[in-house]
């Protein structure tokens, strides 16, 4: 308990249950003596909070723990802020599914105070560059924890583009897209493309063609480190996007080449003692139990 002395709160906004479960935290952490310091953002909405407000980005820097309340897509947004300062970060989920943010909001008493107490689990999960290069000039940049997807954007229309991992050529493909996903991303937009479930302590990656034109095209799953490149055919009319975790998105050209590989920080993610991957997958996506139960 001595070790996170500073928590910060960041929350998704417009929602008044996220606010509610904020307050809770508020009171229940100051009841430890620990200093609580909210986002910029979710501050805003909560007149006479009396805390401490800070950038998300900057709670790296002046906070030991950060917990997130909200959805997966809002841990995802706080996990491209926080992956540079190596902060540990824990969800409570007001979302739907909750993969990343797995706390109840009547559990936060009992396992936030677990983890307080320094009973908890720690996992590390990668995240993945994106840069789109037009004639070898960097036109823009991005991170992504679950996914980069290149899509046709607004215009109803198949890319054509070629594949090359780790320098080599894979294939020429007329598709809807690809999706490129992490294990963490592997249960998200990937899981709908028809690719497989990877385990979060997996070190790969698994690209999903979308609607391929060529009914042979299967996902792949290739290691962690490998660079991937995808350049846009020049004579696409389609002028495509690259969404990361669908959040961030940059617009593409015929012509342009998007390179993806590895980040070097890591997401240090914090899960209660209980925590159980397959436990997850069976309670959020409706898998059998055992006989008998």
């Amino acid at each position: 308990m001595d070790y996170f002395r500073n928590v910060g709160l960041i929350g998704r906004l417009g929602s008044k249950q996220v606010i509610d479960t904020m307050k809770h935290l508020i009171r229940f952490l100051g009841d430890r003596g620990i200093t609580c310091v909210l986002d910029q953002k979710i501050a805003e909405v909560m007149p006479g909070h009396g805390q401490q407000v800070s950038k998300q980005k900057m709670m790296g820097e002046i906070c030991d723990l950060v917990i997130v309340v909200g959805g997966d897509g809002s841990l995802l947004g706080a996990a491209r802020s926080l992956a540079l300062s190596h902060i540990p970060v824990l969800g409570v989920n007001r979302g739907n599914l909750g993969f990343l943010t797995d706390i109840a909001p009547q559990e936060i008493e009992e396992k936030v105070g677990e983890v307080l107490e320094g009973k908890y689990t720690v996992e590390s999960r990668f995240l993945i560059d994106v840069t789109v290069k037009r004639d070898g000039v960097p036109v823009g940049e991005a991170t992504a924890l679950n996914d980069c997807v290149l899509h046709p954007g607004k215009a109803a229309r198949m890319i054509q583009f070629e594949l090359y991992i780790e320098g080599q050529f894979v294939y020429t493909q007329r598709s809807d897209g690809i999706i490129v996903s992490t294990p963490t991303g592997s249960t998200a937009y990937a899981l709908s493309g028809g690719g497989p479930i990877m385990h979060p302590k997996l070190d790969a990656l698994v690209l999903v063609p979308m609607f391929p034109h060529t009914l042979s095209s299967r996902p792949i799953v290739v290691d962690g480190n490998s660079e991937l490149k995808m350049v846009i055919g020049e004579q696409n009319e389609t002028y495509p996007t690259i969404s990361c975790d669908g959040q961030n998105h940059i617009n593409c050209a015929p012509g342009d080449t998007i390179t993806i590989h590895k980040k070097p920080h890591k997401l240090k993610l914090i899960h209660p003692l209980n925590y159980d991957f397959y436990s997850t997958c069976r309670e959020k996506l409706g898998w059998g139990t055992k006989l008998g139960d």
